[in-house]
């Protein structure tokens, strides 16, 4: 698939197949959100792989009971780091330049695993502290975004969109 087909491609779905992820479809996803640009190249997050289902119960729990969740084989989390953009970019960088960069790799990652005949749905309802509690990550991780990622075990309807004339203003 080109880009635009994998953006066109890319469903939330919320149903997924009692089937693995190859380890080397889940390492290019996460090479993939390596490669997402960040503020002064700092890489101001952290990616949370949970594999195992008592984790992905809780992390299901701790999102509003979103449980279909758990029913993906992988879960990866993104959690801004924001000691890592603070030192340069101060407050900003603290407050919104980790958490841009946790934002654009878990998109990053969203494609590519559509790219690679893969399902997500971003989950961005949840508790942060139940969250951080299921991933065991250390305080001044923050979670921003949970991406489920397996095989689709439905065909989601395309969703409604803005007209662009609705969304994009000329200055």
């Amino acid at each position: 698939m080109d880009f635009f087909e994998i953006v066109d491609a890319r469903r939330s779905v919320r149903s997924y197949q009692d089937r693995p992820i190859e380890e080397e479809k889940l390492q290019a996803i996460i090479a993939t959100a390596n490669q997402a640009p960040s503020a002064g190249n700092l890489q101001a997050y952290e990616i949370y792989v949970v594999r195992q289902k008592a984790e992905r119960v809780a992390l299901a729990s701790a999102s509003l009971s979103q449980d279909f969740m758990a029913g993906a084989p992988v879960a990866l989390v993104f959690c801004a780091h924001p000691a890592r953009a603070a030192g340069r970019y101060g407050e900003r960088g603290r407050r919104l330049y980790a958490v841009q960069d946790a934002t654009i790799a878990c998109a990053y990652a969203m494609l590519a695993a559509v790219a690679l005949g893969l399902s997500t749905v971003w989950i961005g309802a949840f508790e942060d502290d139940r969250v951080s509690r299921a991933i065991h990550a250390p305080a001044g991780h923050i979670p921003v975004a949970i991406l489920p990622i397996g095989y689709a075990a439905e065909t989601p309807a395309r969703t409604q969109r803005r007209d662009l004339s609705d969304i994009v203003h000329e200055v």
